[in-house]
């Protein structure tokens, strides 16, 4: 008889869920449009699971361009209107709206900074944090980085970008190892 993996108790048992938590959270990731494909998507899911946007991710990226900023910032009214219509994604004009904005702020970073990794991964000091929880109730909604990243992003005029949601953001996108000690994922990523 075989032994099966342990896993984070948030992977479940639906099967998007554990193929997301076995091959991508908590992953470093360093692409640019990848990262904003995580703000854009982590801002959609305030007030609503993980699992719900997950199950609508392939759908937004055929919606979102494949989350072209350049292409999304350029979005009209009618192209708001067409989204708001979309039962693929979430209908809400506001998180919609937000993609657009952040679309505009991204770009701005990277003349700044060359590159939205470059900006993100400073909050960590360019590398990830490795945390050490035995479980999930240690783990921490927001943190004094997710806090920082968020007040430097609404600075810079980033909407949907609270320090819940930025942790959410460190966590999927690896800047923050919160798999717990138990999960076979923790000594990999």
């Amino acid at each position: 008889m075989t032994k099966s993996k342990v896993r984070c108790s948030w992977a479940g048992v639906d099967p998007l869920m554990i193929d997301y938590h076995d091959k991508e959270w908590g992953r470093p990731v360093y692409d640019d449009i990848k990262l904003f494909e995580f703000l854009v998507l982590e801002g959609a899911q305030a007030g609503l699971s993980w699992k719900t946007i997950l199950h609508k991710r392939e759908h937004y990226r055929n919606a979102f361009d494949q989350f072209d900023p350049i292409k999304i910032s350029r979005y009209s009214q009618s192209r708001v209107a067409q989204l708001l219509d979309d039962p693929g994604i979430v209908r809400n004009r506001l998180k919609i709206q937000s993609a657009i904005i952040n679309a505009h702020c991204f770009m701005e970073i990277k003349k700044e900074f060359g590159s939205f990794s470059e900006y993100l991964w400073k909050f960590v000091g360019g590398r990830p944090i490795r945390n050490c929880f035995k479980s999930a109730l240690e783990i921490p909604a927001e943190t004094l980085a997710s806090g920082a990243m968020s007040k430097n992003l609404k600075k810079r005029g980033f909407r949907f970008v609270g320090p819940t949601i930025c942790y959410a953001l460190m966590q999927a996108v690896g800047m923050v190892n919160d798999h717990t000690e138990d999960c076979y994922r923790y000594k990999e990523v």
